[in-house]
């Protein structure tokens, strides 16, 4: 039976409670960073109060500079309704893009807000790219584990909704195998309808796709 617990500190796993403090994902025996953070609860509750089809979502390769205007696009096509709250969630998708870009300089970013209410992504994995992003706005965070004989982790963490997580890739350079695999938690079924930004480095835009 497997164990669902909170992040806890991990040799292989940072924690920081500081948005430059995820560059110890560059320390070569770490394969993930995560920033402990919590939004302000009011935006926290604004957000858990929306209706799922105002939830922004998008796919798309965007340049640094361009991120605001993609998310703000996102918003106004769900009809994401236009305040205050709309503007930080705006600000800080640009804030952790330009983070996440000062670890990792590219001339793209492959964005995604994705709106999940099913079992998306369930079985244990690591992404084939050099490194990805990954914030929960909204219900379960990202679980993640270690296994080093191909089945799931027997104890599984739950990255807090809210707190970034930066995941080494299968393309990181000289990566070490670390055992460390990671999974969207299955909510199907349940009623919870979970917002996630998903940022990945694209160096050229032949691999975009």
């Amino acid at each position: 039976m497997n164990l669902v617990r909170e992040i806890v500190q991990d040799p292989i796993v940072a924690t920081s409670e500081t948005a430059p403090e995820l560059a110890a994902i560059e320390d070569g025996e770490r394969a993930a960073a995560i920033w402990r953070r919590q939004r302000p609860s009011a935006d926290q509750e604004w957000l858990d109060r929306l209706d799922p089809s105002q939830l922004p979502a998008t796919r798309e390769v965007v340049k640094l500079d361009a991120i605001e205007a993609a998310v703000t696009r996102a918003c106004v096509r769900a009809e994401t309704p236009d305040c205050a709250a709309r503007a930080r969630l705006v600000e800080d998708v640009v804030m952790l893009a330009g983070t996440f870009s000062a670890l990792l300089p590219s001339p793209y970013l492959r964005l995604r807000l994705d709106v999940v209410q099913s079992n998306a992504c369930r079985k244990f994995h690591i992404d084939a790219v050099r490194a990805r992003l990954i914030c929960t706005y909204r219900g379960t965070g990202t679980q993640y584990g270690v296994a080093m004989d191909g089945d799931d982790p027997q104890e599984i963490f739950t990255v807090p909704t809210g707190a970034p997580i930066v995941l080494k890739g299968t393309l990181w350079p000289g990566a070490r195998e670390t055992g460390m695999l990671h999974r969207s938690p299955p909510i199907a079924g349940t009623g919870e309808t979970r917002l996630m930004l998903v940022l990945d480095p694209i160096f050229d835009l032949e691999d975009a796709d």
